[in-house]
């Protein structure tokens, strides 16, 4: 029950009613205040005081610090070795050598077709506007821009057919600079801007405003201009990692580690500085109190040789002189260093979501138990990226695009699909990987296309080269122990592949 004071007893004898209301509106507030207290992290003290506990929204947050956070993050890839290995680590896994695109169509003939075109344009540098890259290239080029800057866009450039390419497009992968973020609020067609990003009033994106180039790039080649141009959001996939809800751009990765990458380089820095300061001592002269060189000069300050000590130099002494002492240094040790640099570079992969080995290039304290799991949690992570964020962003508009362009291709509507085939992770124990697949299999508990598409294969393309193998063993009359339809896993002869063969079983 709340205490009264001598106000409310004041009103009480003059308005009770209105006292009463008091009485009840500070009872309600000390009981919100004691549910609010059931959360520490909730509370108002000094233990809480030092954080932004602020309710802005997403885009808020963005609006002033993507550009700083983006400058930043690219300073430390080119300049700290982690920040570069992160950066490397990550495409490595979740794109590999590339995620395959698969064509899905009924008609066999219309299948040959359509995979002929996407593997004659996305298998060469037709695919890239720039001429570098085929689209795997493309992929790992997108995915370390979107750790290093925290998002890329990926444009489409529409190609004449006469143009001599398989299929009649090309994208252009973009760093997030291109978006012009002063074209901010509403715009002249009733639409609204965020940071460069166009919505209509239903909320969907309807176009990018783009610049012609790079605002970093260097001025006076006279053929941009610096204003930018909308683009419509069908040439446009914009992809990045989606943290909140109605996030409309993209956060460098690097974020919440970016200040533990600095120290640490600091702190290494300092230490190699402190190291090679002591290297440059190997002894300490003092002379008697009161003692003059016989010079006239007692100022310490020139060499035996007479001439002045203006640098350090590893092992350097001095000659003694009357009056002399020598004190030899004791340098100082790295014993801490090693305990604070592996503490640290945890705490950065743990921010990163990598493996702290995969980070630090560091498999002393790696078993096979640890380092399984440790694979188990990444491969989480890397299948999120892949299907949350890769896949639905820039390669399904990259399948609708290429559905488009074989249309005018092949002159047909009939419809396809593609759908993707990601890299296979290489086994930490092959015998009893493969084996565990197999019996999966067997019991019913997978199929085989599946396994062979965890593997990254093509379950089609992989059928066909079995039976074409097959084939050709056939043909040359020849019988393996790898024929599974022939021999059995023991190098015996199966019995429905000889009539006549004697069944090992009759033995």
């Amino acid at each position: 029950m709340a205490s009264s004071n001598w106000l409310d007893r004041a009103i009480g004898f003059v308005a009770p009613v209105a006292a009463e209301k008091r009485v009840a509106a500070r009872a309600r507030m000390a009981r919100i205040a004691t549910t609010r207290n059931l959360y520490e992290a909730a509370s108002l003290g000094r233990r809480t005081q030092g954080w932004r506990a602020v309710s802005s929204d997403v885009n808020a947050e963005n609006r002033t610090a993507l550009g700083r956070l983006r400058d930043a993050s690219r300073d430390m890839v080119r300049n700290n070795p982690f920040a570069a290995r992160a950066r490397s680590v990550i495409p490595h896994n979740a794109v590999g050598a590339g995620i395959l695109p698969r064509v899905l169509t009924s008609r066999p003939e219309r299948l040959a077709e359509i995979k002929g075109l996407v593997t004659r344009h996305f298998e060469s540098t037709d695919i890239d506007a720039d001429g570098r890259l085929n689209l795997y290239g493309l992929q790992s080029l997108a995915m370390a821009t979107i750790v290093e800057s925290g998002e890329v866009l990926i444009r489409k450039r529409i190609r004449r057919p006469t143009d001599g390419y398989a299929l009649p497009f090309q994208i252009q992968v973009l760093e997030a600079d291109y978006l012009d973020t002063a074209v901010e609020g509403p715009q002249p067609n009733g639409n609204f801007a965020l940071q460069g990003v166009e919505f209509d009033l239903r909320g969907k994106r309807v176009a990018y405003h783009l610049f012609d180039q790079h605002p970093g790039a260097l001025a006076g080649t006279g053929r941009y201009s610096s204003s930018s141009r909308r683009v419509s959001a069908d040439f446009v996939a914009h992809v990045y990692r989606i943290d909140r809800p109605g996030q409309v751009r993209g956060v460098t990765w690097f974020a919440p580690v970016m200040i533990r990458m600095r120290d640490l380089a600091d702190y290494t820095d300092a230490q190699l500085v402190r190291q090679k300061i002591a290297a440059c001592f190997a002894a300490f002269i003092t002379s008697e109190e009161g003692y003059a060189d016989p010079n006239g000069d007692d100022t310490g300050a020139t060499s035996a040789s007479g001439y002045p000590v203006e640098s350090f130099e590893p092992g350097m002494i001095e000659r003694l002189r009357n009056g002399e002492e020598v004190t030899f240094a004791t340098p100082p040790t790295t014993a801490d260093f090693g305990p604070y640099q592996n503490a640290t570079l945890h705490e950065i992969a743990s921010g990163l979501n990598v493996p702290y080995e995969a980070l630090a290039s560091d498999l002393s304290q790696v078993s096979f138990i640890s380092g399984r799991l440790g694979r188990i949690e990444f491969r989480a992570a890397v299948d999120s990226w892949r299907w949350n964020m890769l896949v639905p962003q820039m390669l399904d508009p990259i399948a609708a695009w290429t559905q488009e362009a074989a249309s005018v291709v092949t002159g047909s509507s009939e419809p396809f699909r593609l759908g993707w085939t990601p890299p296979r992770w290489e086994m930490l124990d092959p015998a009893a990987e493969i084996e565990s697949s197999a019996k999966a299999i067997r019991n019913g508990l997978s199929w085989q296309s599946e396994e062979l598409r965890l593997q990254g294969y093509d379950p089609d393309e992989a059928f066909a080269g079995m039976k074409a193998d097959f084939d050709r063993l056939d043909q040359l009359g020849l019988i393996l122990d790898i024929d599974p339809r022939r021999v059995t896993t023991r190098g015996v002869a199966q019995k429905n592949a000889d009539p006549n063969a004697p069944d090992p079983a009759d033995k």
